[in-house]
């Protein structure tokens, strides 16, 4: 992969006992959790498949590359934590992995549409998800009348498990990056309708296959990244006063205002399913345009890799002068930005909390209330 390439791969989301709430509401034990996603959920699936992370990746919670594209842990390891679960193994990885409590199809790159950052677009992730459950469902028919289910299963779910699992889905903003290359403003505002499209098509597939339980992230504000964001500074676009790109982040919100819109089609068509709308952009900008105040540092300030004076990307260093460019930062905990696109598992964490409190949420639920 070129620089160009990594340049614009942007991120573009329990067991067994039932647990009182305050308010008397009793929360849903998730027996497992499907993921579908980009960079912001892949916990292993483009690094088994196409190019392995590089360390520094992953050195501050698991100490070496974990397929993670952060030095830590991303929001879906934390919704996995809070439902009382393990992290979820990536699909595409065979080493390792154990789907008992799900599964997780999002690859870093991949978007709504077929697209040129990734193979794996959402539609690609519900067929592999199709196959898994069906092979899943095939091998437990197999084995139930040899009286081997305990040993050959062991790290496959339950088939009746499928139905009562957590659907989380956090994807889109690589259709918007790839739009903004190719694309003018008006051009990419026109693909809005065709990309929600295609994703309530493929939350329709997994209706059809049996999901009951979604748990929808909308999309970030792209805007904000520091890749995105430091070049134009010198170009004459408009940027807010926290320097992010005006019509980048106003097109994302068009994005979800129609997604949202999709979503409250989808509970009236699916009558059986629940639909949980996250407000993930709102978490991250709340956190971009309050930094100081949150603990962090200036939100384009990023941590891992250098853009000026010299490009390098993070994972590599550039040596000229007898000085190294492109080392990771003392400090990763207190910035936004790990690498210039993708978030610190400081940042991480900041904005999972923001949105278990549910009032991100529309139904304004908890996590563990998704089910309601």
């Amino acid at each position: 992969m070129d620089s160009e390439r990594v340049f614009w791969i942007f991120p573009l989301l329990v067991l067994g006992k039932i647990v009182v709430v305050m308010g008397g509401s009793s929360s849903y034990a998730f027996p497992a959790v499907y993921n579908f996603g980009d960079s912001n959920s892949d916990t292993g699936g483009r690094s088994a498949a196409l190019v392995q992370v590089p360390p520094p990746y992953g050195q501050t919670f698991f100490r070496k590359p974990s397929g993670r594209l952060s030095d830590g842990r991303l929001i879906i390891d934390f919704i996995a934590e809070s439902l009382g679960l393990p992290f979820l193994s990536a699909y595409l990885d065979s080493i390792g992995t154990n789907f008992r409590h799900g599964a997780n199809f999002a690859t870093g790159g991949s978007s709504i549409q077929p697209g040129d950052f990734s193979p794996f677009h959402l539609g690609v992730q519900v067929s592999q998800f199709i196959q898994f459950k069906s092979r899943t469902t095939e091998l437990y028919e197999n084995l139930s009348d040899s009286g081997m289910i305990s040993s050959y299963a062991a790290g496959l779910p339950k088939p009746g498990e499928f139905s009562k699992a957590l659907y989380t889905i956090d994807i889109g903003q690589n259709d918007l990056a790839y739009a903004f290359q190719n694309k003018t403003e008006d051009q990419v505002r026109a693909t809005i309708p065709d990309i929600v499209n295609q994703f309530t098509q493929a939350l329709h597939q997994l209706y059809d296959e049996g999901a009951r339980f979604f748990w929808v992230h909308n999309t970030g504000p792209i805007g904000c990244l520091p890749l995105s964001a430091i070049p134009y500074q010198a170009m004459n676009v408009s940027l807010d006063q926290y320097g992010c790109i005006k019509y980048q982040n106003d097109i994302a919100q068009e994005l979800n205002q129609q997604l949202k819109d999709g979503v409250t089609q989808l509970k009236t068509l699916l009558p059986l399913a629940t639909f949980t709308y996250i407000d993930i952009y709102s978490a991250k900008f709340s956190l971009i345009s309050d930094a100081k105040n949150q603990g962090f540092d200036d939100p384009l300030n990023y941590c891992c890799g250098s853009l000026f004076p010299y490009p390098v990307f993070c994972g590599s260093t550039m040596e000229v002068n007898e000085k190294v460019y492109g080392n990771p930062c003392d400090d990763p905990w207190a910035r936004i930005s790990w690498d210039g696109i993708h978030y610190t598992e400081a940042a991480n964490r900041w904005v999972a909390t923001k949105i278990f409190s549910r009032s991100l949420s529309d139904p304004p639920v908890t996590i563990t209330n998704a089910c309601s």
